[in-house]
């Protein structure tokens, strides 16, 4: 059984308990914390640091313990919480968490993560902020016809022409991050030289999945949603054919 901590991450604050010590320590979520955090765990001596993924909010913990080079496992939220419930403890509390986690990592041992790069995470940030203007020019151009009032029509319109500024804006950012990182680059390729995925798409399979081009075939398939599962051959079921996207996976 691995020696672990687990972390509890919020916007503001890290709630940290140390398996084998039943020793908790909270920790600023800032550059200062983390750095205090990181020490803390070279220290303890831990095979391995667990968190929930929370999004930006992890995005510090991650680069922190990535450079001092201590080994992390990120988990599904629900994951965790299934556990804490089959474990028979119901409360939740931050402090809770932390010391469920650092259980979770020490009894399942998990696979540790890699740590995302800044160019991930800037293409992430960059792909969100573009969805959400995609859905603001949809709402736009679906209430320009039912508006009456000029005011309100030029108003519309010109919100309209804003949006497609700004959306030229930020698909220049994700083609110069993806130009300037090689391994971006070379996945991106790899994608948009499958049938029917243009560079939109391809942002968006190597914001979401990561981890591709450094997986096998199966896994790939496996974590895109794309490998075969077992049904009752009794069952009604239509039978199941392997998405033909699923051999590309194992090459981005």
């Amino acid at each position: 059984m691995n020696d672990t901590i687990g972390i509890d991450i919020s916007k503001d604050r890290l709630d940290a308990c140390w398996f084998s010590k039943r020793e908790h320590k909270q920790f600023c979520n800032d550059r200062a914390g983390v750095e205090a955090l990181a020490l803390w765990a070279c220290e303890a001596g831990v095979a391995q640091v667990i968190f929930e993924a929370t999004g930006v909010y992890h995005r510090l913990v991650e680069i922190g313990l990535a450079q001092h080079g201590i080994s992390f496992a990120r988990v599904n939220p629900r994951q965790a919480r299934r556990f804490c419930e089959g474990d028979g403890q119901l409360a939740k509390t931050d402090r809770v968490d932390a010391a469920i986690s650092a259980k979770m990592g020490a009894v399942l041992e998990l696979k540790a993560d890699q740590p995302k790069s800044k160019s991930l995470h800037d293409l992430k940030q960059l792909a969100t902020a573009r969805q959400a203007l995609i859905k603001d020019r949809t709402a736009a151009k679906a209430r320009l016809p039912t508006v009456t009032h000029d005011l309100l029509a030029r108003q519309i319109k010109r919100r309209l022409k804003q949006i497609e500024r700004d959306l030229s804006q930020v698909s220049e950012a994700i083609d110069t991050i993806v130009e300037a990182d090689e391994d971006l680059r070379r996945r991106s390729d790899i994608l948009t030289s499958i049938p029917g995925i243009a560079k939109v798409t391809a942002c968006a399979i190597l914001t979401d999945l990561p981890e591709l081009g450094h997986l096998s075939g199966k896994q790939a398939a496996k974590l895109a949603g794309l490998a075969p599962i077992s049904v009752n051959r009794h069952a009604n079921l239509t039978p199941y054919r392997r998405p033909i996207m699923t051999p590309y996976l194992a090459h981005v």
